[in-house]
This record gives C-alpha cells, sequence and structure tokens, in this order.
C-alpha cells in the first residue's frame, strides 16, 4: 500500500480458503486474515460468484505468464535474492 500511488477502495477475489471462509462449511463466520486486514485498512472485500473462472480469468493468466517469464526462467538462492531479482524484473 505504501508503493501503490492510489487510495485501494475495494479488492475482488475468488473464493479460495486465502480469501474467504465463506464456502467453508466448518467455519463460514470466522473472518480470515486476510479479510480482517481488508476490514481493519477500511478497503472493501467483493467476491466473484463462486464456480466462474471466466470472472477471474486474467488473473489466472497473469499467474501463468509471471510463471512462464519469470519464476520458471530463474533461481533463487535465499528470500533476500528473491526480492532482488523480482524487483530488478518490475523495473524492466
Amino acid at each position: 500500500m505504501k508503493r501503490f500511488p492510489y487510495a485501494i477502495e475495494c479488492v475482488q477475489t475468488d473464493n479460495g480458503f486465502e480469501f474467504t471462509n465463506r464456502l467453508n462449511a466448518q467455519c463460514s463466520n470466522k473472518e480470515t486474515l486476510f479479510e480482517r486486514t481488508l476490514r481493519e485498512l477500511g478497503i472493501r472485500h467483493k467476491l466473484i460468484k463462486p464456480f466462474t473462472p471466466r470472472h477471474n480469468g486474467k488473473v489466472e493468466r497473469s499467474h501463468r505468464k509471471d510463471n512462464e517469464y519469470f519464476y520458471a526462467s530463474h533461481k533463487f538462492y535465499s528470500f533476500e535474492d528473491f526480492q532482488k531479482q523480482l524487483s530488478a524484473w518490475n523495473r524492466k
């Protein structure tokens, strides 16, 4: 958030358990760390309709391209090395 030049008003995610417990029958009312962080920052969390991959297709494609062009073609020797390489890659 420190580096993003605009105020973040809303974040849209799929219904993965890393984002929400909405579809988790065992703890559907329990807030995730992600949801709590968004709430504390005053950011609205918008969830896509379950089982509609067309809504997050752009994200999936972006992840695939990131993997093809960066992650699969680099070796990382530590987390610090990863951070340096990613920073250099993002400046291109």
